[in-house]
């Protein structure tokens, strides 16, 4: 690649965003040989730069490494930018995962000579694409390829550098966006979303901001999406801010997982109430405030599930209790919880204001299930439903649970299919027998 001529005010920019990357960068043959690696690369490899070219990827990592490359390989030859992920297997990063991004190095005639690829470790989190990493050999076509989208604005917010990506999320040609101050080129709605970041990175910070974006020129129809945009400062040799870069990357993928994994964590895999784990973090949450703000913890155990296990099957049975919890749930307000503790065991943790309204929840929670019970072929279940009151009963969160829980057992014990608050001190009446 031609160096650009000094006097390119645009060489000096693009320079800056080469210093401002560090991802591992790699150039390879048709024949899958390395001729051109960075110094990230070196790093990332544990080798010395003579280890390294001339080398094919099979034998630099192994069969197995190539094998996973060669699809994405063959792909970006053919000029499709691609990528795929393998577990690293040399020095000090064996056993983490690594997605390689391969994107052609096309001529100006559309040839493809060669591929680049981009090495960011996904084990953890994507941050290490963050900052792209750039080489100053082939520079120009390296920019105007790498799949990210990459922006350079002065002091003032003009855009001075973008990039073919940056283009193709923006939907507007290059010479519609340089020169122009980036909320005009982009919109005064967008730029009054971006422009306290931007001022934050202006100020010497480097900043990031996520945010679910829809209607992508480069994603017609495909729904909205998280993005992640870096906005980094640009510093001259007296350390004072001239400009900034933003690298936006599709955080997608990476977003829904986390959140799929929190809530996995938070809800019950099955009822898609909340964990035993989440509910004894509400009880314990509770506690805290229980002098000022009263709240009854309901032990909710189901009486004859087995049975109907037995009869209909696990996945009737699993349905059954979907229905309880829905059940539970409506019952209660938006702000109560409602958690599966464990097999058909459920707990509720209410506010209520006194001992009459904990008794008045239990008695409705428990027409509910009777509800839901009514439609089981041959017969459903029954609830026997225990509470405690905090702070009345217990100001400790195990203890509270203690409590109810010992009061559940003793419904059961005075028949099933009613409810019951603290010690038993006389029997009480089932819910479904009028006094006589």
């Amino acid at each position: 690649m031609t160096d650009h001529p000094r006097d390119d005010p645009s060489a000096s920019t693009i320079e800056r965003l080469v210093n401002v990357v560090a991802l591992p960068i790699g150039r390879w043959d048709r024949d899958a040989r390395l001729v051109f690696c960075n110094a990230p690369y070196l790093m990332w490899s544990g080798r010395v730069r003579d280890e390294l070219l001339g080398r094919t990827l099979a034998e630099l990592y192994g069969d197995e490494a190539w094998e996973r490359a060669r699809p994405a390989f063959e792909r970006a030859f053919r000029g499709a930018t691609t990528s795929y992920e393998r577990l690293l297997r040399h020095g000090t990063l064996a056993g983490r995962w690594a997605r390689i991004q391969v994107f052609p190095d096309a001529d100006a005639a559309g040839e493809v000579h060669s591929v680049f690829t981009i090495a960011t470790d996904i084990h953890e989190d994507v941050t290490a694409r963050e900052a792209l990493v750039a080489a100053r050999v082939r520079l120009d076509r390296f920019t105007e390829n790498i799949p990210y989208p990459l922006t350079y604005v002065d002091a003032e917010f003009v855009l001075r550098f973008v990039n073919k990506a940056y283009c193709e999320m923006a939907g507007k040609p290059a010479d519609q966006l340089l020169g122009r101050h980036i909320g005009a080129a982009r919109g005064q709605k967008r730029w009054a979303e971006h422009e306290p970041h931007f001022r934050r990175a202006l100020e010497g910070k480097t900043v990031q901001y996520t945010r679910l974006v829809d209607g992508l020129a480069n994603n017609p129809g495909g729904g909205p999406r998280w993005l992640r945009t870096s906005y980094v400062p640009d510093f001259d040799e007296q350390g004072q801010v001239v400009g900034l870069y933003t690298v936006t990357i599709d955080v997608h993928d990476l977003t829904v997982a986390q959140e799929q994994l929190r809530r996995s964590v938070e809800r019950d895999m099955l009822t898609d109430v909340l964990s035993r784990r989440t509910m004894m973090d509400r009880i314990e949450a509770a506690m805290v405030t229980a002098t000022h703000e009263p709240v009854a913890l309901f032990f909710v155990d189901l009486d004859g599930f087995k049975a109907v296990n037995d009869r209909l099957g696990h996945r009737e049975g699993d349905a059954l209790l979907v229905q309880v919890a829905q059940a539970l749930q409506r019952s209660v307000r938006a702000d109560d919880a409602v958690g599966r503790f464990g097999g058909d065991e459920f707990l509720v943790l209410a506010a209520v204001r006194d001992p009459s309204g904990a008794r008045a929840l239990a008695l409705h929670m428990l027409e509910a299930i009777r509800q839901v019970s009514a439609t089981v072929s041959g017969g459903g279940v029954s609830a026997s439903i225990g509470y405690a009151l905090a702070p009345a009963d217990a100001q400790h969160p195990l203890k509270l649970l203690q409590a109810a829980d010992d009061a559940m057992y003793a419904a059961k014990r005075l028949g099933k299919d009613r409810v019951q608050h603290g010690p038993v001190r006389s029997e009480v009446r089932s819910a479904a027998t009028p006094p006589a």
